[in-house]
């Protein structure tokens, strides 16, 4: 996997004719859904043929959202993908406590995704974030998360999106994609929405449909401003060592380099 990947595209795993086009849709990683998008009677058929499809190695990293922890398809789905070639991690959805992904860590070596959808999970968030060497990142689940809060206006989630963001930093983690954009219909309000999430710190976003795969990358990379700043820091910092001030006034130490060479780094997706 790209080590800044930008595009979730989700597929729902009783539909493996979607999963094979969202294969070649460009996305960083695809994640198979055996959860929100199956209906009950077809979870074992989404079970099924997600294992036949992934029994070998795919073109791009692919992430399988098991179903919730705590019900009774989520023990199945591990046991049925765990070893699977094509498979490159797991996502945890529902999570609420570091034992959720500790519970999952004790059964396969596959990377693993907490998605945090609930109040506890956001109060429990660095817990979570800090669990098992196998978490390679967090995320949030709008979607439920807004229905369990009762909120209603969109910026009612902002103080859980920043909660999230610390927390994966707090742990060491990669900064976190922004949850799906509901309506595939409405590009600008995919892009306000994306510049405001990067604004408070996520980096790239799940997506439900391939349309909104351009819009959320060009949301993500740099803009030649930002890339010629960045290209300055690095520069001053490959001439000194320790804290500097550059030639315009601007302080810049450690910190400001590392997130400047990450600017660089996405830039070179271009």
């Amino acid at each position: 996997m790209s080590p800044f990947p930008l595009t979730w595209l989700y597929a729902p795993g009783d539909r493996p004719h979607v999963v094979t086009k969202a294969l070649v849709s460009g996305a960083d990683v695809v994640v198979v859904d055996l959860e929100d998008a199956v209906a009950p009677d077809r979870k074992a058929y989404a079970r099924a043929a997600t294992a036949e499809l992934l029994a070998e190695p795919q073109p791009v990293p692919v992430h399988v959202r098991v179903n919730a922890l705590d019900g009774e398809w989520a023990a199945a789905d591990v046991r049925a993908v765990a070893s699977l070639d094509g498979v490159a991690g797991l996502r945890l959805p529902k999570v609420t406590s570091a034992q959720d992904v500790v519970g999952v860590a004790e059964r396969t070596a596959l990377p693993l995704f907490a998605l945090l959808e609930s109040a506890l999970g956001i109060e429990r968030a660095y817990a979570v974030a800090a669990a098992h060497p196998s978490l390679r990142g967090i995320a949030l689940g709008e979607t439920d998360l807004r229905a369990d809060l009762g909120v209603r206006d969109d910026v009612g989630l902002d103080w859980c999106r920043s909660r999230v963001v610390v927390a994966a930093r707090a742990a060491g983690l990669p900064p976190p994609p922004q949850s799906v954009h509901p309506d595939i219909r409405d590009l600008d309000g995919l892009g306000a929405s994306c510049a405001h999430g990067r604004a408070l710190g996520f980096l790239g976003r799940a997506a439900i449909h391939p349309r909104q795969l351009p819009v959320i990358e060009r949301a993500y990379l740099p803009t030649q401003a930002e890339l010629e700043q960045a290209e300055t820091i690095v520069k001053a910092a490959m001439a000194d060592q320790g804290a500097q001030a550059l030639p315009d006034g601007r302080f810049v130490d450690a910190a400001v380099v590392a997130a400047a060479q990450r600017t660089l780094a996405l830039a070179d997706r271009s």
